[in-house]
């Protein structure tokens, strides 16, 4: 095993290189004073709480699905209640919301074969108590 000082004489002038460093910060005073000179508000401090301190903490980033479409298609199907489905070009189709998945809509009609039709066909939907009332 080798002692620090066969190490250091290993290494030979680097233990002369190696120096305390020291990290350098910039000071946000003169950032600052552009800001107030351009008449905006300067950033908020960060509360105590946060990690490190020149951090904002970060706003939680919403869901990317609140599942309120998957609950009225649920809702409507077990109720079996009668839908009117207008789509893209004005064209109406009458009936039951069958099933549904992403992208389509099973229409279940009487007066017809059943549809699968693409939502995205799909202007807006309405029930049909609301058309007559």
């Amino acid at each position: 095993m080798s002692s620090p000082s066969d190490l250091a004489a290993r290494r030979g002038n680097d233990s002369e290189v190696i120096a305390n460093r020291k990290l350098i910060r910039p000071s946000l005073s003169g950032f600052r004073e552009q800001l107030a000179a351009a008449g905006s508000k300067p950033p908020l401090a960060a509360p105590a709480a946060a990690a490190g301190p020149h951090r904002v903490p970060k706003k939680p980033v919403p869901p990317e699905q609140t599942n309120a479409e998957a609950f009225y298609y649920v809702k409507q199907m077990q109720a079996k209640t009668p839908m009117v489905l207008v789509l893209q070009d004005g064209q109406e189709i009458r009936g039951v919301i069958e099933w549904y998945d992403r992208h389509c809509l099973k229409i279940h009609r009487e007066d017809g074969p059943n549809l699968l039709v693409y939502k995205a066909n799909v202007k807006y939907l309405y029930k049909l108590e609301d058309a007559r009332g």
